[in-house]
């Protein structure tokens, strides 16, 4: 799956998505544990931020710089119109380049839209741009292998390189684990918090 198509089918859904998610507490508990290992403030990116809101929130409460990164242009709308003082970028994270070091990396449930063949350089890129003493938390699935899934009458790709790889290449790119956890059993979501030495 192509993360332009991915843009596509979340600009169908982007005004729900805003709805559903804009007080959401999904996920606010972990990113909250992953920033208390960061510094209180510094540059802060959100891949596949989606139109912003809780995480962007916690971000602007901690005075982050914060960059928003997502393929959906309408999601991106919402984002700024959401969330004014803040910067969103249109992108595919594929093809995205930067000189920016970020403090604090977010890419909560977003890479698993990648396909199998991208998600390690897609992760290595993140730990590349990942400022030294920063902070990442990523998701993952907790298998190995690609799947498509039906969700909003729309088909969408999803993928993961397991636990062990998502580790060693944390681990190859300078980053130390600091919490590792299969938040939702009995579902395959797995969350992952590292800092790069």
């Amino acid at each position: 799956m192509k993360s332009q198509d991915i843009g596509q089918q979340y600009d169908q859904i982007a005004s729900w998505w805003n709805d559903r998610h804009i007080t959401s507490k999904y996920g606010v508990a972990q990113v909250e544990k992953a920033l208390a290992f960061a510094q209180p403030s510094g540059k802060a990116l959100d891949v596949g931020c989606g139109s912003g809101g809780r995480f962007i929130r916690l971000l602007e409460a901690r005075d982050f710089d914060i960059t928003g990164l997502d393929a959906s242009s309408e999601m991106i709308r919402l984002a700024q119109t959401n969330h004014p003082s803040s910067t969103f970028v249109q992108a595919d994270i594929r093809n995205w380049e930067t000189d920016t070091q970020f403090d604090f990396i977010l890419a909560w449930d977003c890479l698993f839209h990648l396909p199998l063949n991208d998600q390690k350089s897609v992760l290595s890129k993140l730990c590349g741009i990942l400022s030294v003493d920063g902070v990442m938390i990523h998701t993952f699935g907790d298998g190995v292998g690609e799947h498509t899934d039906t969700w909003h009458g729309q088909e969408f790709g999803y993928s993961s390189i397991g636990i062990a790889q998502n580790i060693d290449l944390l681990h190859e790119n300078g980053l130390s684990i600091l919490h590792l956890e299969l938040d939702q059993f009995p579902e395959t979501h797995v969350f992952a918090i590292s800092k790069k030495a």
